[in-house]
């Protein structure tokens, strides 16, 4: 099962990509139920980088400790949870980044490997993921649109 969720931005692909780069600054803004980030090891955004964060979702605190495994500068962003249980069942969470005529489409992706059971019995649970991921879609527009975030 893929969580998917595209959002049109009135900003350039670099712009978009320069608000993933500095997470550590903007995370807490980008959503009121995110809690905390931080880079682990690496860079910054780059491939093979580790970074921590926390979040509630349906209620619940979510911890999740992930690696970078595919960064494309301005295009591409990939990472997976670095605990294998939790890989298991989540193998990735990617954002893409889309130029068009005036900005470009940003779709977060989030596989999970789950069959019908699994998505019928944890519904509200992947609902609240899917309002989660909208509400984060709309809120890093009004940041990028605003000029709230434009340092390049």
């Amino acid at each position: 099962m893929i969580l998917e969720e595209t959002t049109r931005v009135t900003a350039s692909p670099e712009e978009v990509y320069h608000f993933f780069e500095t997470m550590d600054v903007n995370y807490r803004r980008w959503h009121p139920d995110h809690i905390q980030f931080r880079w682990n090891t690496g860079d910054g955004l780059e491939q093979g980088a580790i970074a921590y964060f926390e979040e509630q979702i349906a209620g619940k605190r979510q911890k999740k400790t992930v690696q970078f495994t595919e960064v494309v500068p301005d295009r591409y962003i990939e990472f997976k949870p670095t605990s294998r249980l939790v890989g298991i069942l989540m193998p990735s969470i990617s954002f893409k980044i889309d130029p068009h005529e005036s900005g470009c489409d940003l779709t977060q992706r989030i596989k999970v490997r789950t069959g019908p059971v699994g998505a019928w019995l944890n519904r509200r649970e992947f609902d609240a993921v899917r309002m989660h991921m909208r509400e984060e879609g709309g809120n890093l527009k009004t940041i990028l649109e605003t000029d709230e975030v434009r340092p390049l």
